[in-house]
C-alpha cells in the first residue's frame, strides 16, 4: 500500500471540529487506496490515523521518543512504529515513506516538515513527490523576496475532501 506522509498538529483535541474533519480526511485517504505515514502521536496525527484505520488502511508512525519523552507512545491506531533518534531523521523518514505529502494546520514542527518537503520538490522540479497544503498555510507561504510565484505553483491546495481526492488521484 502506498503511503501519504501527512504533517499536522499534535495539539488538536477530539472535541475540536477540526479533529472530525481530519478523521474524514483519513477515511478518504484509505478509500483512495493510501495508507498514512505521520508522526504517530496524538492530536491531528491520531485523527488521520483513526480515519485511515476505519477504512482498512495501514498507519506508520515515525515517532521520536527522545524528543518527546512526555508523550506516552504512539496512538492506538499506529500499525508500525518507527522510532527516530533525531528530528532530522524523523522528517527524513517521513519524506522517504510518502508517495506524496499533505501539510495540514500545525505549528513550528509542521512548518519544518512542510518547508523541507517543499524544498525537495523545488530542487527536483517535477521529479519530487507532490505536496498539497491546507489554505491555513497560504498567508505565510506567499510570493515575496526570493519566493517566486512559480515556487508557490509547486504546491497544490487542499481546502476540502474533494480537493484531497483530486490530489490523491493525481499520484
Amino acid at each position: 500500500m502506498r503511503l501519504i506522509s501527512a504533517f499536522v498538529s499534535s495539539r488538536v483535541a477530539p472535541s475540536d471540529p477540526w479533529y472530525a474533519r481530519l478523521v474524514r480526511y483519513g477515511e478518504v485517504m484509505a478509500e483512495e487506496g493510501f495508507g498514512l505515514a505521520c508522526g504517530g502521536y496524538q492530536g491531528g496525527m491520531e485523527a488521520l490515523a483513526k480515519g485511515v484505520k476505519a477504512r482498512g488502511g495501514v498507519v506508520v508512525g515515525v515517532t521520536a521518543p527522545a524528543l518527546f519523552p512526555e508523550r506516552k507512545g504512539p496512538s492506538p491506531y499506529v500499525d508500525v512504529e518507527l522510532p527516530a533518534a533525531s528530528l532530522p531523521e524523523r522528517i527524513g523518514r517521513l519524506l522517504d515513506l510518502g508517495a506524496g505529502y499533505l501539510a495540514l494546520p500545525g505549528g513550528v514542527g509542521t512548518l519544518a516538515e512542510l518547508t523541507l518537503a517543499w524544498n525537495l520538490l523545488y530542487l527536483r522540479r517535477g521529479l519530487g513527490r507532490p505536496l498539497a497544503v491546507d489554505p491555513y498555510w497560504l498567508s505565510l507561504l506567499k510570493a515575496h523576496g526570493e519566493i517566486a510565484p512559480e515556487d508557490l505553483a509547486l504546491l497544490q491546495v487542499v481546502a476540502d475532501e474533494e480537493d484531497l481526492r483530486r490530489f490523491l488521484r493525481s499520484l
